[in-house]
């Protein structure tokens, strides 16, 4: 049965939403998270590419995804640590002003004109990133504050991740391209699986397995599959029911509540992205 594209993109932005819920939920040390959303999209697209006998050493420059392989796997420690730190619903609306920086880093590396219009934009969510850091406490010795520092580095490296496989779009496949972003991470992590002590147990390594097949894979193979029948446009707009769906999960199950400020910021960053994207 084939789903509606724009269902689909909404599937995928729910999936997402369950990020921070993973992340809080299995009570591991962020490097093994991160390890598990990192390893398990690698294993399952290894065997898909034995299966279908593709040859990754023909892919293009390989330097370079490697690099970008790298940061993906920072970013992804960052994001967890982000996740544990901060509640879901503050943590992934600073994660969302990464079109912010994306427009930038497209501006400065694929050379790509900025417009006025843009630029008051990009004000309007630097003036909502002010906002939700408004009754923080400008501390390290702050957890959330932290916390909410590495989602805001973590939206950062998203964003220039994004804009570098933009640029090699062309040449490698969706599955190459998910393959690669996730493989320097995976190796990078690996060690502390067995470092890391105590080893996870049979639930957190259940739920671990879940989340690098839902967040690292599923959710990308609906993105991926919507994308051939509607406009990017038309999808990146529907994926900010991830925020909301974020928010919801974070209210529910971790009884997490929305301050004044962090709505007034997350309204200003929500609608300057969106109108980046149109």
């Amino acid at each position: 049965m084939k789903l509606n594209p724009h269902l689909e993109v909404i599937i995928a932005a729910i999936i997402c939403g369950t990020n921070g819920v993973f992340v809080k939920s299995m009570n591991l040390p962020p490097t093994t998270i991160s390890f598990f959303r990192l390893a398990i999209p690698v294993i399952i697209l290894l065997l898909y590419f034995k299966l279908k006998k593709i040859n990754l050493i023909a892919v293009e420059n390989k330097q370079l995804m490697f690099f970008v392989s790298f940061l993906f796997g920072i970013k992804t420690l960052l994001m967890v640590l982000g996740f544990q730190l901060a509640p879901i619903s503050t943590a992934t609306i600073i994660v969302y002003t990464w079109p912010i920086f994306a427009t930038i880093f497209s501006t400065i590396i694929l050379k790509e004109k900025i417009i006025k219009r843009n630029i008051y934009l990009l004000m309007l969510a630097f003036t909502g990133t002010v906002f939700i850091f408004f009754n923080q406490k400008i501390s390290f010795g702050n957890l959330e504050f932290l916390g909410l520092m590495f989602m805001f580095a973590t939206a950062i490296l998203h964003a220039f991740v994004i804009v570098i496989f933009k640029g090699q779009s062309d040449k490698n496949s969706k599955y190459e391209t998910i393959f690669y972003q996730n493989i320097i991470g995976f190796l990078m992590f690996l060690p502390f699986i067995f470092i890391n002590k105590p080893l996870p147990n049979l639930l957190q390594t259940g739920m671990g397995i879940a989340y690098g097949t839902f967040i690292g894979l599923v959710a990308y193979i609906f993105f991926f599959s919507a994308l051939k029948k509607i406009k990017a446009s038309t999808a990146s707009h529907l994926t900010y029911v991830e925020v909301v769906s974020a928010i919801i999960f974070g209210m529910i199950i971790f009884k997490e509540s929305l301050t004044w400020n962090v709505i007034v910021g997350g309204l200003l960053i929500i609608t300057s992205t969106y109108l980046l994207k149109r």
